[in-house]
């Protein structure tokens, strides 16, 4: 299973030399099992450069949604494969509140996008989970959802193939002055032994509470759930539109301060566009 980043920003894009290093696209994360399945996680504006690799192969592309917020779908209008003739593309909406699976495609409709849905020459299917459903196959993994704390929830995924786990849980708050739809242990427990968990951390200790509510967690509670929860790897994620290469450095660096403390084994890094990692 290969893993590849291509938008780690949360609420939207950033341009800049500022945003260089780590990249300024929004969430899309692409994952390459061992039979050949190319499932990707959110369409944020990093998909668009996906679409130029994927483009090339006639097999199916598998999109798993978190939810409907623009910077995790505002990139699939700019993804190459959907006009691409008979190419198979399954979508599987996030769980959402309401529940608007079809909205990946509404928002090309009318005023909005000059090509709609309906011209488009690909074969796209929405692939609803039956409520209820927590886990299911795709190729050789296994996928399980859970539903996030964020304003119109949505969901976490975790792929496992051959043993290797990945858990993708971003625009998650953990401590949210709202009803929660699911606490800390929870959490826990879908994380439990992953070998990597990408973790919302878009807010730090110090943005709150001017924050709070706001539907996405600080890093140091990221952290906390990753050693709670024995995972091996945690990549930071959905970083802040203001937080620049260097403040995100910063953040690393503070946030493994409260590792060693801890005397955990957890390996700790800030997701970046074009980063590629093997399990």
């Amino acid at each position: 299973m290969q893993l590849t980043f291509y938008g780690v920003r949360g609420s939207i894009p950033t341009p800049g030399s500022e945003y260089v290093r780590y990249g300024g696209n929004t969430a899309c994360v692409h994952v390459g099992l061992e039979d050949g399945t190319d499932i990707i996680v959110d369409a944020g504006t990093g998909i668009r450069n996906l679409g130029d690799k994927l483009i090339k192969k006639q097999t199916p592309i598998h999109l798993l949604l978190t939810h409907n917020h623009w910077d995790h779908i505002q990139g699939f209008p700019f993804f190459k494969p959907i006009y691409q003739k008979d190419r198979e593309i399954h979508i599987t909406p996030g769980q959402t509140s309401p529940y608007e699976p079809d909205q990946i495609l509404n928002q090309m409709q009318g005023s909005v996008f000059p090509v709609p849905a309906s011209a488009l020459v690909s074969n796209i299917t929405l692939k609803e989970i039956p409520k209820g459903t927590d886990s299911w196959m795709l190729g050789t993994a296994t996928i399980s959802r859970l539903a996030i704390n964020h304003p119109g929830i949505g969901n976490a995924f975790s792929i496992t193939e051959n043993g290797k786990k990945i858990v993708y849980m971003t625009d998650n708050e953990l401590y949210p002055p709202y009803k929660k739809v699911n606490d800390f242990g929870t959490f826990v427990k879908f994380c439990q032994d992953a070998d990597l968990l990408i973790h919302d951390a878009q807010y730090m200790v110090a943005d709150m509470p001017a924050k709070s509510g706001w539907g996405h967690s600080v890093a140091e509670e990221a952290v906390k759930l990753a050693m709670a929860a024995n995972v091996n790897q945690l990549a930071l994620y959905s970083h802040d539109p203001d937080r620049t290469d260097e403040k995100i450095d910063a953040l690393v660096a503070h946030c493994n301060q409260y590792i060693h403390a801890a005397e955990s084994p957890l390996k700790l890094f800030a997701a970046a566009e074009g980063q590629t990692l093997n399990f």
